[in-house]
């Protein structure tokens, strides 16, 4: 479903390169539960940006379904990450002043969806995240937890095939932490929506399906849970 070809990165910072990634190969099966870890500045953020089209590699080429990013204009980009992408930041990103509802609804308004659509799939994304009781509370009313619930519902209303959180309890203490967790890997397991975590959390880490380990702006390690028979 995603995969990465020779995919590298380089930065200017005060008119020095810095090589965030380098020739990176990478495929991600649909479905698939991943971890990408490793220490600050290994370049596991770097690889989830240009997975998800949020940002446009130096070398190299991020495919969709098997085809090339590359060629797709900025409008395509965007159309992109709207109807197949969701995203769980470590930061919010919520306004504050907006209710519940008006944060989740986001993205269908970019989209055009009718107020029919918008209303059924807001009530049942805040459904599945167990904020439907919420959806008038201003955002900043709500706890970090149910923030982050929030941002989990606004990723799920345009029923995305893809979801990438980049260190979705960074912010959260370790219960409310797990049950975000608990809420991805559902996600993952029921609606088969594929999951990409970047993290430094090796017990997050370790429920996942395959773990990718970066070091130096490449992978090091490509590590498949096994499977065992029931």
């Amino acid at each position: 479903m995603l995969e990465a070809q020779s995919l590298s990165k380089t930065y200017k910072s005060d008119g020095v390169d810095y090589e965030a990634l380098k020739d990176v190969d990478l495929s991600v099966r649909r479905g698939e539960c991943i971890a990408i870890v490793g220490k600050s500045g290994s370049g596991k953020s770097t690889l989830m940006h240009l997975l998800a089209c949020l940002d446009a590699p130096t070398n190299g080429s991020v495919l969709i379904d098997g085809r090339d990013t590359s060629a797709f204009s900025e409008r395509a980009k965007n159309s992109l990450r709207n109807e197949k992408f969701g995203f769980v930041f470590q930061q919010f990103f919520l306004n504050g002043r907006d209710t519940v509802f008006e944060n989740v609804v986001l993205p269908m308004r970019i989209r055009g969806a009718s107020n029919a659509e918008i209303k059924t799939e807001t009530n049942a994304a805040l459904t599945a995240v167990g904020l439907d009781d919420k959806i008038n509370k201003k955002a900043k009313d709500l706890s970090g937890g149910e923030k982050q619930r929030v941002c989990i519902a606004r990723a799920l209303v345009g029923k995305p095939e893809v979801i990438f959180a980049d260190e979705p309890t960074g912010n959260l203490d370790s219960n409310t932490g797990a049950a975000v967790e608990e809420l991805l890997f559902d996600l993952n397991h029921e609606q088969g929506i594929t999951l990409v975590v970047v993290t430094h959390d090796a017990d997050l880490a370790g429920r996942c399906d395959r773990v990718i380990e970066m070091k130096d702006g490449r992978i090091v390690a490509d590590l498949l849970k096994e499977v065992t028979a029931q």
